[in-house]
């Protein structure tokens, strides 16, 4: 008989986001394969669970999910996390659940927490439809994606480092326009959370005077 593979997401900041069926699946399955043993660690403890984990992260994701496919093929039931957010968002899983899917393993998803649904909706920008590009390539293929961007109608979602925020601001400048809108959120759910709305031009000028950290989501207009 085949196991059973559950997405499960976590807090992005705050640990009272937790839903309380994620806990129930926590606590249910035979191991959890963590981006992050670590920091996984911090949140199991802090919800009391005691399970199995294994590290599945960029890193190892190549070697590993076919093993693991096998073991739910046999029966065993495990929970698949990242550190924040939702498994496979600019995450790994999408090969995990490809393969339990291709040997006819269930795999069932918990909804939760992701950053850019907030940061989304907190915007004041269009959300009626949107498109989430995650992380821009660091260099090969990041300017051809931006010109293909400028185009782009949609209201437009992006993941970024606090220490590439300034260098995505100017370009977005340069390809988007000056005065195209944008909201910055930073540090979502958590003490020093934080949005910042205005012109690409404003935006850029506030960040510049900032030591900048924590996770950063940006949402710019589309093209008029």
């Amino acid at each position: 008989m085949s196991g059973k593979l559950f997405i499960v997401p976590t807090p992005i900041g705050n640990l009272d986001d937790i839903t309380y069926r994620a806990v129930q699946v926590l606590k249910s399955v035979d191991f959890i394969l963590a981006e992050d043993t670590r920091t996984s660690g911090n949140l199991l403890r802090h919800l009391e669970i005691s399970k199995k984990m294994y590290s599945y992260n960029l890193n190892n994701e190549h070697k590993n999910y076919r093993h693991i496919a096998e073991r739910l093929s046999m029966g065993e039931t495990a929970a698949l996390i990242s550190d924040a957010g939702t498994p496979a968002i600019s995450d790994p899983g999408f090969l995990l659940v490809r393969e339990c899917i291709k040997n006819n393993i269930d795999v069932e998803t918990l909804p939760g927490a992701t950053a850019f649904v907030p940061a989304l909706v907190n915007s004041a920008l269009p959300a009626d439809r949107f498109c989430f590009e995650g992380f821009l390539p660091h260099k090969k293929g990041r300017q051809k994606r931006l010109k293909l961007l400028a185009e782009e109608t949609r209201t437009m979602i992006f993941y970024e480092s606090p220490h590439r925020l300034l260098k995505a601001l100017e370009q977005f400048i340069e390809y988007f326009g000056a005065e195209r809108q944008v909201s910055i959120s930073r540090e979502l759910t958590k003490v020093y959370e934080e949005t910042v709305r205005g012109s690409l031009n404003e935006v850029l000028a506030y960040f510049s005077k900032k030591n900048i950290k924590g996770e950063i989501v940006i949402v710019v207009a589309g093209k008029n």
